[in-house]
């Protein structure tokens, strides 16, 4: 075996060529050498293929020109970042775990270049997919090419958005915020009714009294059902009222959630504390008004406005007509609550239950056996299922003992010696106590909803 030891092999005349060996010949590589090319490399068959990592990918992460990757989305979604393109880099990715129908795998172009044609991300759910896709030109950017249909990989044309707890309704997705958080639109809809979404916005309810007192009103309910999102919406769905719609575009969405109100147990007035409100975009829901004892004065008994408002407390020595706190309050068209009850005076002092989403609760007069119940909140679908929210507290008294029931929709009851807490993220109103602390309110929920294939 001849050996010729060199430092560069160039051509005999200035022809730019160097031709080694004739056809059928056959040079080998040994192992532990690298070949490193610093020119331009043609004719050896390897565009359009790419070296597999072996190291599963299981969360988000920008691509190298070049390789394949195995994705696992047991966990969620992950977002594959492309690398900038140039013409003949290539990229592949796999279903590792056959789960992407379930959490898709996103890919992410870089800056304003384009997968197959479009600037939208795409989107890969077909359970144990494999794509290899190449950078074409700044007219189609990345193509399919392996799997041999680019809708496999389809530019999604609707809305992709993050935060909350996520599940799907049939086409639609639905984000549940049970407390703060950000609703965050990584792309928005092609079309501009998608971006039209459905929202439930809920605030925080009010606390129930203490001592022969009125219960908490329900947190405010303001809903507005996009016609793109199949569901049964409540009555108080505001479209197509126009300052209630919110059509989103690429940003974050700030969510605030909130919490119920305190029952009352702080001498002399035994008062419940009012709701806290909670928000998304341009929409606010104010928090329930908090239930009024017997011994509160001017006015004497009187339940606190808000969203919903509390119930007026029992009032001794008579003669008095302790009022209901008012609903709506500050008002919103449609109305996001009811007022309260008012309650009894006298020796049969008894106070009323708060207001609900759905009704006014009833005046004390109204029961003479038993304390009054709260009012009933509102039914909808938007979180795949008919859920009741926004129900008020039940009030309570001392002739007769009997506490008001908690109106449906999380509203506590009214008891004697103690009442219900509402039921958290309803924005129940929380149940008047006679002779211990007042219940909580229940905290508040703000659902949002929007078409996604």
């Amino acid at each position: 075996m001849s050996e010729i030891k060199v430092n560069k092999i160039s051509p005999r005349t200035a022809c730019g060529t160097t031709t080694l060996g004739d056809s059928g010949d056959t040079f080998t590589i040994p192992a532990g050498v690298s070949i490193t090319n610093n020119g331009t490399a043609s004719g050896f068959g390897a565009t359009g293929s790419a070296s597999w990592n072996t190291t599963v990918k299981t969360g988000d992460f920008t691509a190298v020109a070049g390789e394949g990757y195995f994705v696992n989305t047991t966990s969620g979604e992950i977002d594959v970042t492309l690398p900038a393109g140039s013409p003949g880099a290539v990229v592949a990715v796999k279903d590792y775990a056959k789960t992407w129908d379930t959490n898709n795998c996103i890919l992410i172009s870089n800056g304003s270049e384009k997968i197959g044609g479009s600037t939208n991300n795409a989107i890969l759910s077909t359970e144990g997919l494999a794509v290899t896709l190449i950078y074409i030109d700044s007219t189609q950017g990345w193509l399919v090419t392996d799997d041999g249909n680019q809708s496999v990989a389809s530019t999604n044309p609707f809305i992709v958005a993050t935060g909350g707890t996520i599940t799907t309704s049939g086409n639609d997705k639905i984000h549940t915020f049970t407390g703060p958080g950000t609703f965050t639109v990584c792309t928005a809809a092609i079309s501009a009714a998608n971006n039209l979404v459905s929202y439930v916005v809920v605030a925080g309810g009010g606390g129930g009294g203490r001592d022969r007192a009125g219960g908490g009103g329900a947190g405010g309910y303001r809903e507005v059902k996009s016609p793109v999102t199949p569901y049964t919406a409540s009555p108080l769905d505001g479209y197509p009222s126009s300052p209630n719609r919110i059509t989103v575009e690429a940003t974050s969405y700030s969510v605030v959630v909130g919490g119920g109100g305190a029952g009352g147990n702080t001498s002399p007035n035994f008062n419940g504390t009012n709701g806290v409100n909670s928000s998304f975009s341009t929409i606010t829901s104010a928090g329930g008004g908090g239930g009024m004892t017997s011994n509160t004065t001017s006015p004497k008994g009187g339940g606190f406005d808000g969203g919903s408002g509390g119930g007026g407390g029992g009032s001794n020595p008579s003669p008095h007509s302790p009022p209901a706190g008012a609903g709506n309050t500050p008002p919103v068209s449609p109305s996001q609550g009811n007022p309260g009850g008012e309650g009894q005076d006298g020796g049969n002092s008894r106070g009323a239950g708060g207001g609900g989403a759905g009704a006014a609760a009833v005046n004390s007069s109204t029961t003479p056996s038993s304390a009054p119940g709260g009012g009933a909140g509102v039914s909808t679908e938007i979180s795949g299922g008919a859920v009741t929210r926004a129900g008020g507290g039940g009030g309570t008294g001392t002739n007769p003992p009997t506490g008001g029931a908690g109106g449906a929709g999380g509203g506590g009851a009214g008891g004697n010696p103690a009442g219900t807490a509402g039921t958290i993220n309803t924005g129940g109103g929380g149940g008047a106590s006679c002779q211990t602390t007042g219940a909580a309110g229940g905290s508040g929920i703000v659902i949002i909803r929007y078409k996604f294939q």
